[in-house]
Order: C-alpha cells, then sequence, then structure tokens
C-alpha cells in the first residue's frame, strides 16, 4: 500500500523508541514519504548513535523521495562513519553524489546495499 504526499511517513529507531539493535548493529526502517520529517528524524538517529556502530537504514518501502530530505540526509550521513542504506533508487543515489557522499552505490546492482563511510 503506496501512502498519499498528504500523509506522515512513518520512521521506526530511536526517536520512537522503536528501534532495534541487533548484534551491534543499529536499524532504522522508514515507511511512507521521506520528507523533511522523516530525513530530521533518520538525522538525529545518526547523530545520536555511537559513532562505531554501524546503523542500518531500510528506506525499501518509502513511498517517495523529496531532495530536499536527501540533501539532510546527505549531512547526516558525513558525520556517521558506518552507515548502510537500503532502498534508495537512481535519482537519490546520484543526488547523494553530487552533495558528496562517497561510497553510495546502487544496490539493486550488485545485490548489497548502499555504504557510506
Amino acid at each position: 500500500m503506496r501512502t498519499g504526499p498528504g500523509e506522515h511517513p512513518q520512521v521506526n529507531g530511536p526517536p520512537s523508541g522503536q528501534s532495534s539493535q541487533v548484534e551491534e548493529e543499529l536499524r532504522v526502517s522508514v515507511s511512507g514519504p521521506f520528507d523533511l520529517e522523516a530525513a530530521l528524524r533518520v538525522a538525529r538517529v545518526l547523530t545520536d548513535a555511537d559513532a562505531e556502530v554501524p546503523v542500518r537504514i531500510d528506506l525499501t518501502r518509502v513511498s517517495h523521495f523529496e531532495d530536499s530530505a536527501v540533501a539532510v540526509l546527505a549531512r547526516a550521513l558525513s558525520v556517521h562513519r558506518y552507515a548502510r542504506i537500503h532502498g534508495l533508487r537512481q535519482h537519490q543515489l546520484r543526488l547523494l553524489r553530487y552533495l558528496g557522499v562517497e561510497g553510495v552505490h546502487d544496490s539493486a546492482a550488485d545485490s548489497e546495499p548502499a555504504w557510506t563511510s
């Protein structure tokens, strides 16, 4: 079921108390629109996370991405060394590269998540 543009995103992670930390990995899942609200919540997770703990960001259930939200994500990724991102589309991957986020690649092409470091 797709979420429409007027609906609020759902971010499961430390801001709402629904994070999971498995084998020293923090997981954050976003569903619905990836708008400024969702990006700021993910950014807060990355900022609050221990810099040495890998963070897995699942965007596979995002209905659509706002470019401004991807820019917020790019800034947050620049401060956390170990973040894996699942569910980015080609446009968002390109945008992150343009914004200087290194190490991001197409996860669908090689069955691996997009990595940043």
